[in-house]
């Protein structure tokens, strides 16, 4: 895939890393635009959805945006109207339907978060007043901030250890692990070797 604009969340990363894409007019998803540098330098793979505007410099036109996201989740089409585009730039033209397929992505991290293993709301509370009151030592000493910061990433560790190991010993766990934690299972198999302090190729 060509360079686009992608976004992810801190919790998921790239498991559900979402984009614009774009549609053709008859359904298909075109190729990456090739922008040549000249001068026998090579040149650029793009995949933007503002390039493909079906100019000469440019991809083939877009009939339709959506929401793309690397776990294979596709949102709403979003048609776009060439005939009240005309001769103007697709980057500012699209922009509506563009920030709208985002909009649906978001809602899409938010099912992705709902689906996933449900915590406590004692643990969420003692997390966020933590969160809070390390941002509040900041404001004043930065130091003890990182600190504590660091402090809270040795707990992390210690306190992810044992359950980590418990779901590794069971064989069949990986894809309820992977939905569990909503992330794919390459990435669930690595955050669970990370907190077993196991390889994640063992």
């Amino acid at each position: 895939m060509g360079e686009r604009e992608t976004r992810t969340t801190e919790e998921f990363g790239v498991s559900h890393e979402g984009a614009v894409g774009v549609l053709l007019a008859d359904g298909t998803v075109p190729g990456d635009v090739f922008f040549d540098m000249g001068s026998g330098s090579g040149g650029q793979a793009v995949a933007q959805w503002s390039v493909y505007d079906g100019r000469f410099v440019g991809g083939p036109r877009a009939a339709a945006l959506r929401a793309v996201c690397s776990c294979g989740w596709t949102g709403t089409e979003r048609p776009l109207d060439w005939d009240v585009i005309g001769d103007g730039e697709l980057a500012e033209a699209g922009a509506g339907a563009a920030d709208a397929c985002m909009g649906d992505w978001d809602a899409h991290t938010a099912e992705v978060e709902k689906s996933a293993v449900p915590l406590p709301e004692a643990v969420t509370g003692l997390l966020s007043e933590l969160e809070q009151e390390i941002e509040r030592l900041a404001k004043t000493a930065p130091l003890a901030a990182v600190r504590a910061a660091r402090r809270l990433e040795m707990t992390a560790a210690q306190a992810g250890y044992e359950p980590a190991h418990d779901v590794l010993q069971d064989a069949t766990a990986g894809q309820a692990a992977a939905a569990a934690l909503g992330l794919d299972e390459e990435a669930a198999r690595k955050l669970l070797a990370r907190f077993g302090r196991l390889s994640p190729y063992h």
